[in-house]
């Protein structure tokens, strides 16, 4: 892609082989044969069967299909079942998955559709329409006010030309267009005034261009190359998961090793050790946790859907949770995207509706009221002031058909001023002026209370350079009275001589609830940064009003970053907390350039330009209402309310969804720790029979572990954990105290499951069934036991009786239906032979009765024990982070 605006147009005519009056038919044909049609590229989808290899490859995947070949394997295939579901499980787990992530080509299908079909375009000095694909370097094409630009194309001449860039540029106001024939190489992209970039709106004037770039060589097609290009990483839960398949392979082969090793030891039959070592290493594999995984996250969407977000990719979700930093667009994303009079200012003895009546006069945007509120349409500056002289009584149709337009001078940015000419109400003529300050002031010779006085001008002047300081766009308006309707309106002649009004104080004001979720980003420990392709000051104004920007935090500007080496760009980011007048490439160099530094990165936007960086982020943020579609397709989540407090809810929730699926994570894993320490600990004793069969192990993994897994995955968010850092994304989920929680909770329920099999087996049995009573008890305590534990696990150290032990409505449902199942297995006689049971005697369920809920007064001691000097239920708030919690500005 090369540049075009720094060279004289003579000399690209001459590299493109063309001039002003176009191509011919036949070097138009030519040339489309050679450089291809004005489209993107379209990459080829993947195929079904990729879809279901990239959801297979999951290392936790590839562990439990690995179990369930040796599982068919050892058995010959007669004891088929555990590795059936467990193929069901992988099974069901894809569909799901695959459903939720159709929509990952969206961004380039939508950027096709925002070329224009047609273009007028000049060949053989004729103007003609073709489709836009036609187009190619060297066409000359028409463009007016409605066009949608079809191609990069060099300015040849225009009159009052305007574009809106803002879905490629971040700028909010339109960009005033002219054939300058040459500018410094280095013009950033927004302020390029002699070029035309394709799939921006041409919203007033007209013009002739020179087409210099087509298809992928546009500005954005270069954009489309940026999303092919970026492949998508590991998202946190990701790596995570992995970390676990690890951790689990490495037990099972570790479990298979040792009891084989104890099994020739032993002197037992070789074939039988091989078997029962494989047997436990299966059932110390939790199948249904990608399922479980999996449902969560689906769960966690559905409420982010009624929070306001919509999440394309189930793993984002969890994303979300450990964000560090927010990037976010600041036009129509911390902004409203419309231009609003923020302050008006009049010379001493005037009054203010003497300057909203010129301002909503002079001006070619137009008043409608909706809903009782004013609106107007067309340039964003012009209907900013015929709104605010609506919201001050000044109501636009009115005042025209009382002082009726005659004629107007339209602006011109040479002399940077609009007049319009309209009929007095008690006869005469009033020709109203507006524009920029300094050149409008030195054409005025009054106030409306008396001849413009030096000390007046400066006053005047000093309240432009205030507005303009911070960041507002400044407007001047003026009049002056005729006796007599003139012949001509030229602008020489009609704009001197004129009365002061006043000063309009104009800028796209934050969103009313911006602020307040930028306080709540701090108090997280969340890092709001600004990126926009606005001006320095504006960015910096806005950043600073909305606490974005405190004191010591630095502005940088896309030129500026074209002169800052990658490297020194990631070593400084934290210095920088606003970055202004940046291109796609600057917005994915921040990007990256903090997760070079370990941040996981939510970038939010809704521009074309955008798209790339929603893509490269850790969690894309597009909005739903303003956002352009090709943002919407290369993020991972959608605002639906364009709010961006909405995301700090999503962090909120996400980090819920987080700690929910540790919990799932931790019941599942300490639970068949208990398993694998009860069979386990029993054949190294040589007991002579194992405390479960295998049919109640598969009963125990399948059902009654899934069930109160899947009601922690609903858990509500605990209090407190936005008063609480992001979590490292890279820190590994089995810390120290994480792996010892798993480790004593696993060998407290396998020691109790133990004592019930020792009771059955020494105490309680009655003669001749001391075996089936050991083997019922020991199989019923675990059950009930990982059931009441359950509850222990939805908070790792605030009390239970705080929290409350039936807030939960999934659990109480879960531990019901668990319960409900168990008892009908060691009740019902038809089951009970099904699960290998026998009926069980008072004192036997006694001791079941009190081993099974024995965990909760355990991990009660336990919690209160790690929790000295705090009461219960209370979380503790760690030490604030110097990038991320820093004191206000003074």
């Amino acid at each position: 892609m090369g540049q075009w605006h720094d060279r004289p147009v003579s000399q690209i005519c001459k590299e493109l082989d063309s001039s002003p009056s176009g191509l011919s038919a036949r070097q138009a044909q030519q040339r489309l044969e050679r450089v291809g049609p004005n489209e993107l590229e379209r990459p080829a989808p993947p195929s079904l069967l990729m879809r279901v290899w990239g959801q297979l490859k999951d290392p936790m995947i590839l562990v439990l299909l690995a179990a369930a070949g040796i599982s068919l394997a050892a058995s010959g295939g007669e004891d088929w079942l555990d590795g059936a579901i467990i193929l069901i499980i992988v099974a069901v787990n894809a569909i799901l998955s695959i459903n939720q992530e159709d929509h990952a080509q969206q961004a380039l299908e939508e950027l096709r559709r925002m070329s224009s079909p047609m273009a007028r375009v000049v060949r053989e000095g004729r103007e003609k329409q073709v489709p836009a694909a036609q187009l190619v370097p060297g066409d000359v094409v028409r463009l007016e006010a409605g066009d949608l630009v079809p191609a990069d194309a060099r300015i040849l001449e225009c009159s009052r030309l305007q574009a809106d860039e803002s879905a490629m540029t971040g700028e909010s106001v339109p960009v005033e267009k002219e054939p300058r024939d040459a500018l410094p190489p280095d013009t950033p992209l927004g302020d390029q005034v002699n070029m035309l970039i394709s799939g921006t709106l041409i919203t007033a004037g007209r013009g002739t261009a020179l087409v210099v770039a087509t298809g992928m060589d546009t500005q954005m097609g270069h954009i489309a190359g940026m999303l092919l290009e970026d492949r998508e990483g590991e998202t946190p839960l990701q790596r995570k998961m992995g970390e676990i398949s690890k951790s689990l392979s490495f037990l099972c082969l570790s479990v298979c090793a040792v009891m084989f090793g104890v099994g020739l030891i032993q002197g037992r039959d070789m074939l039988g050790m091989f078997l029962t070592a494989v047997s436990l290493a299966v059932a110390a594999i939790p199948e249904g946790l990608p399922a479980i995984v999996t449902i969560v996250l689906a769960m966690g969407v559905q409420r982010l859907a009624r929070r306001g977000a919509i999440v394309k990719k189930l793993p984002a979700v969890e994303t979300l949770g450990c964000a560090s930093v927010i990037c976010s667009d600041k036009t129509g994303t911390l902004t409203q995207n419309r231009m609003t009079v923020q302050e008006v200012w009049v010379p001493a003895g005037a009054h203010r509706r003497e300057a909203m009546v010129a301002g909503c006069l002079c001006s070619d945007a137009r008043l409608e009221w909706r809903s009782g509120a004013p609106w107007a349409s067309g340039d964003p500056t012009e209907a900013a002031l015929v709104v605010a002289a609506a919201r001050e009584g000044v109501d636009q149709r009115r005042t025209e058909e009382e002082r009726p337009r005659l004629g107007d001078i339209p602006f011109d940015s040479g002399r940077k001023l609009m007049s319009t000419l309209h009929a007095g109400k008690e006869g005469g003529y009033t020709l109203y002026v507006k524009g920029a300050p300094d050149i409008l002031l030195q054409r005025c010779v009054a106030t409306p209370s008396g001849p413009m006085t030096q000390e007046g001008r400066q006053r005047a002047l000093r309240a432009n350079e205030d507005m303009a300081r911070r960041a507002l766009r400044v407007i001047a308006v003026a009049r002056r009275d005729l006796s007599t309707q003139p012949a001509r309106l030229e602008p020489g002649e009609m704009e001197r001589g004129l009365t002061f009004l006043g000063l309009f104080g104009l800028m796209d004001p934050p969103r009313p609830e911006a602020k307040r979720a930028v306080e709540r980003c701090h108090l997280a420990g969340v890092r709001p940064v600004m990126i926009t392709g606005d001006h320095r000051e504006t960015a910096a104004a806005v950043a600073r009003e909305l606490g974005i920007a405190n004191a010591g935090d630095l502005t940088i500007t896309g030129p500026e970053l074209d002169f800052m080496p990658q490297e020194v760009l990631e070593e400084d980011i934290a210095r920088f907390s606003v970055f202004a007048r940046v291109s796609p490439e600057h917005k994915m160099r921040i990007v990256r350039a903090w997760q070079k530094k370990g941040h996981v990165v939510a970038m939010t936007g809704d521009g074309v330009n955008d798209a790339p960086a929603l893509k490269a982020a850790d969690i894309g943020c597009a909005m739903g209402r303003s956002g352009t579609d090709v943002a919407k397709g290369a993020a991972h989540m959608i605002l639906t309310d364009d709010n961006f407090s909405t995301i700090v809810a999503a962090i909120e929730e996400g980090r819920g969804i987080y700690s929910n699926i540790k919990k799932a994570i931790h019941y599942l894993l300490s639970c068949n720790i208990g398993e694998i320490f009860t069979i386990f600990t029993a054949t190294l004793l040589d007991l002579g029979q194992m405390p479960l069969v295998p049919v109640q192990l598969l009963w125990l993994n399948l059902v009654t572990d899934s069930l109160p897994a899947l009601a922690l995955g609903v858990e509500p968010v605990e209090e407190g954990v936005m008063e609480e850092r992001p979590r490292d994304a890279k820190a590994g989920l089995f810390n120290r105290s994480f792996s010892f929680r798993l480790a004593w909770q696993g060998l407290m329920v396998g020691g109790l499951t133990l004592g019930a099999y020792f009771l059955g087996l020494r105490v309680l049995g009655e003669p001749g069934l001391e075996g089936a009573a050991a083997n019922t008890m020991a199989f019923a305590t675990l059950t009930l036991c990982q059931l009441f534990h359950a509850f222990n696990v939805r908070s790792e150290d605030r009390s239970l009786f705080v929290q409350g032990v039936l807030s939960n409505s999934a659990m109480n449902k879960a531990f019901l239906t668990g319960l409900a199942m168990q008892l009908a297995v060691l009740l019902l006689p038809p089951l009970q032979g099904v699960f290998s049971v026998c009926p069980m005697t008072g004192k036997q369920w006694l001791a079941v009765g009190l081993l099974a809920v024995a965990p909760v007064p355990i991990c009660e001691v336990s919690k209160a024990l790690a929790r000295p000097g705090r009461t219960a239920g209370e979380k503790p708030v760690p030490p604030a982070s110097r990038e991320t919690r820093r004191p206000a500005a003074k």
